[in-house]
């Protein structure tokens, strides 16, 4: 049961995070339109094995604090301050972000594989993103960083991120108007967090 509570989590978390336009899922839908939808893919491959990696290296770290029940503590009073404030500013006072795609996407002289490994890199995000997560999950009884467990969250990131990439991939090849993504986001990176801020406080009130 842990097992699938972990690759659930894993999943939903990582699907969750690449939903905001950023740089890896739009270069992943303008490489599918520009060069194909097999070098999209393999640009996706990239970006996934470099999130397992960042993945693995978080959850240890995780576990590491998790061991700290103080540090805990401090570190989810501090996010919820933080994510209660994202909210707020992506439903209340950003403007709307609907994202023009890459206007030019050079065609890589290496292979798509690799340039999608070191894109996903520069991005290190998803290292405080899971130490958060499986933390709070944890805090829960619901994340477990036992070894199979955390094996299970880490393959479940690279399955969740592909998935959305592909998504998006699959968005840009059927409309007709692909130059620019026709929805706004902030209300979803604003809903997202605002979730987030709602769990962290259950816990924290469950703690007293």
């Amino acid at each position: 049961m842990s097992l699938i509570l972990n690759f659930t989590i894993g999943f939903l978390a990582s699907l969750v995070g690449v939903i905001p336009p950023g740089l890896l899922n739009m270069s992943a839908a303008k490489i599918s339109m520009v060069e194909g939808r097999k070098k999209g893919l393999l640009f996706s491959v990239g970006v996934c094995v470099t999130v397992m990696i960042q993945t693995f290296v978080a959850l240890n770290f995780a576990r590491y604090i998790d061991r700290h029940p103080e540090v805990v503590d401090t570190l989810q009073k501090i996010a919820l301050g933080i994510f209660i404030c994202i909210s707020i500013y992506f439903f209340f006072i950003a403007k709307d972000t609907r994202r023009e795609m890459p206007e030019e996407v050079e065609k890589s002289k290496t292979s798509r594989f690799f340039s999608g490994m070191f894109l996903a890199a520069l991005n290190l995000l998803p290292l405080p993103y899971w130490v958060y997560v499986s933390i709070t999950f944890s805090g829960f009884g619901w994340f477990k960083f036992t070894q199979p467990e955390l094996w299970a969250a880490v393959v479940a990131s690279g399955v969740g991120t592909f998935a959305m990439l592909i998504i998006y991939v699959q968005y840009f090849r059927k409309k007709e108007d692909r130059g620019r993504l026709k929805i706004n986001m902030n209300y979803i990176i604003g809903l997202i967090t605002a979730v987030i801020s709602i769990i962290t406080a259950i816990k924290i009130l469950n703690d007293f």
